[in-house]
């Protein structure tokens, strides 16, 4: 049968994953002015949770590599208001950022479309959560980046502040 599609729990992710980067990659290029919004009083500009997202893959590509050649370790917690703090997200370059962003990512679908499934069994501790598999850290990357997406949305959707 044509035009008839199975699902498949990787192409499920990789769609997910491609379709939060490319929205991702494309706030990058925001004017400072959005760049400063933020969807709340107190909480980060879009430039930090941009720059919160760069630094996130990182971690969670780390997480992946390691389950995938050492299974079962312990991975441990990061803080992201210490990173912010620590890394000074006021004066990283923000395209510096995205060009870890989009490479980091592209590894990781590299990486998801391999083994999702293959060895998506693979378990880690994670020092807060507990016991966590390789596919559910695939599914998180999508899924924390769709949450910071939703959150520079209501930023862009609030009444500019005078």
């Amino acid at each position: 049968m044509t035009g008839v599609r199975r699902f498949s729990p990787t192409a499920d992710l990789l769609q997910r994953l491609e379709a939060t980067r490319d929205e991702t990659l494309a706030l990058f290029a925001l004017g400072d002015h959005d760049l400063a919004r933020t969807y709340a009083p107190g909480k980060w500009p879009v430039r930090f949770i941009l720059l919160h997202l760069a630094d996130a893959e990182t971690v969670l590509f780390d997480r992946i590599r390691r389950v995938l050649s050492e299974p079962r370790q312990v991975l441990w917690v990061f803080d992201q208001d210490a990173w912010a703090e620590g890394l000074d997200y006021s004066r990283v370059p923000l395209d510096l950022s995205r060009r870890v962003y989009e490479s980091v990512r592209q590894a990781i679908i590299y990486y998801a479309e391999l083994y999702y499934e293959a060895k998506g069994h693979l378990e880690f501790v994670h020092s807060v959560t507990g016991v966590r598999t390789l596919k559910d850290e695939f599914e998180k990357v999508a899924a924390h980046n769709e949450h910071h997406l939703d959150q520079i949305r209501a930023a862009l959707a609030r009444p500019a502040e005078q």
